[in-house]
């Protein structure tokens, strides 16, 4: 019999598996990674300021990463650098500032690794119902916004003339990124929540023939990857937060081999493939 923790942290991981994998095509289309980054850098000064401020965690480092994501574009409109360079200033700033507020609050006992790498085998059933409350508001919104977001990634020019307002969609994704960092950053860290948005959806990518399929393939790789990354860090003893991010990254080299990418293209022949 599994114990009650591992139970635990298989639901929860598979519920944020469930909550990124969606999020995470759009990332992969949109060629967003460092944005990502940007956020995920930027939870760790929201945990600072929480251990600051004696206030809820989850709620910090949502409003801190969603406070980002708007710097960034009112910076994008009157800056005159470049995106990724913004993204580069805010990123690691967000990071060093939030190390630096950690540094000086010697009183306060935190765990540093459990921040950066998560910490998925101490979860609690509050946790897990705050994975599944939140994750199904982010996939209600997400669902409701679907079209106007994807004509955005698509051609916001186009959209824009539609009248589907690409630059509301825009904003609705970065808080649902930011909603979706603050909920995932206990299971596998402010550092590793990234590649479990990108690499799921990047080995989705080569099996989907639609959006919305890959969306759903991309979460069920996402649990998957859950499932074999508590297996072996189990199995092995090795840090869960990691251990899931490489069966992530083995299930997407997998993904390349040839006999997958002979099926893969049998299925683009017949279906046509996901620009």
């Amino acid at each position: 019999m599994l114990d009650d923790f591992f139970v635990r942290a298989l639901i929860a991981g598979i519920g944020v598996a469930l909550i990124a994998g969606p999020l995470g095509c759009f990332i992969v289309w949109r060629r967003l990674a460092y944005f990502g980054d940007t956020l995920a850098h930027a939870a760790l000064l929201g945990v600072a300021l929480a251990f600051l401020l004696e206030v809820n965690i989850t709620a910090t480092v949502f409003f801190v990463s969603a406070s980002v994501a708007i710097l960034l574009l009112l910076l994008q409109k009157k800056a005159s650098l470049s995106s990724d360079a913004l993204l580069g200033l805010l990123s690691h700033s967000s990071l060093a500032l939030g190390l630096v507020v950690l540094a000086f609050m010697g009183s306060v006992r935190f765990d540093l690794m459990g921040l950066l790498f998560g910490d998925i085998l101490s979860v609690s059933k509050g946790d897990i119902a705050l994975i599944y409350g939140g994750g199904l508001a982010v996939l209600l919104v997400l669902a409701a916004v679907w079209r106007r977001l994807f004509a955005a990634t698509v051609s916001p020019e186009l959209a824009e003339a539609e009248g589907m307002r690409p630059d509301i969609a825009n904003i609705v994704f970065m808080l649902l990124m930011a909603m979706v960092i603050a909920i995932a950053m206990k299971i596998v860290g402010v550092l590793l929540i990234t590649a479990l948005l990108i690499v799921p959806a990047a080995t989705a990518r080569r099996f989907a023939a639609g959006p919305e399929q890959m969306a759903v393939l991309s979460a069920l790789i996402g649990a998957v990857a859950v499932i074999g990354g508590l297996s072996g860090s189990l199995r092995w003893d090795t840090p869960s937060g990691p251990s899931i991010v490489v069966a992530a990254s083995l299930l997407f080299i997998l993904s390349l081999s040839s006999g997958i990418r002979r099926f893969t293209n049998r299925s683009e022949t017949r279906e046509g493939p996901l620009k």
